[in-house]
């Protein structure tokens, strides 16, 4: 378990639309949406970019398909009720309620996946996608779910 997260207060101020009646599993179309993207942008680029070519690539390519999105959006993240100054920035936050990771490597290890989790607990978010566009033939990803998101007590 991990001691810092942002408040839910902050939370309902960074992602609005998140606290609708909404369930992991629905999150599945707007999941497959975003893949659609990523494919199309790994179709069109191949593999061995940098990373940061493809993030604003899939950038481009989910503002074309109207997908809302949110680029290095930072975490605020607190210990006890201080605010810590360290920040954690994921990639990019979909359809307000899927954290996604982009990688640029031959192959995912499982640092890449505890820095998604990582993403996903401090957010607050059960749904996340570790996308690696360095993969030869093929676009390599990974879908996440979380269900043990503990809450916060007060002022944290």
């Amino acid at each position: 378990m991990l001691p810092f997260f942002i408040s839910v207060d902050q939370r309902r101020l960074v992602f609005p639309n998140l606290f609708l009646p909404k369930e992991p599993s629905m999150f599945k179309d707007e999941g497959y949406k975003l893949m659609g993207a990523a494919f199309e942008v790994y179709n069109q680029l191949g593999y061995g970019m940098a990373e940061e070519v493809y993030q604003q690539s899939l950038e481009i390519e989910l503002t074309l398909r109207g997908i809302p999105f949110r680029s290095k959006h930072e975490l605020t993240m607190f210990y006890k009720a201080k605010q810590l100054e360290t920040r954690y920035k994921p990639d990019l936050f979909v359809f307000d309620g899927i954290v996604v990771e982009l990688k640029a490597v031959t192959e995912l290890v499982s640092d890449h996946e505890a820095q998604l989790f990582n993403y996903m607990r401090i957010a607050r978010i059960s749904v996340g996608y570790l996308i690696n566009f360095g993969h030869k033939g093929e676009l390599e990803w990974k879908r996440f779910i979380l269900s043990d998101l503990h809450q916060p007590s007060d002022g944290q």
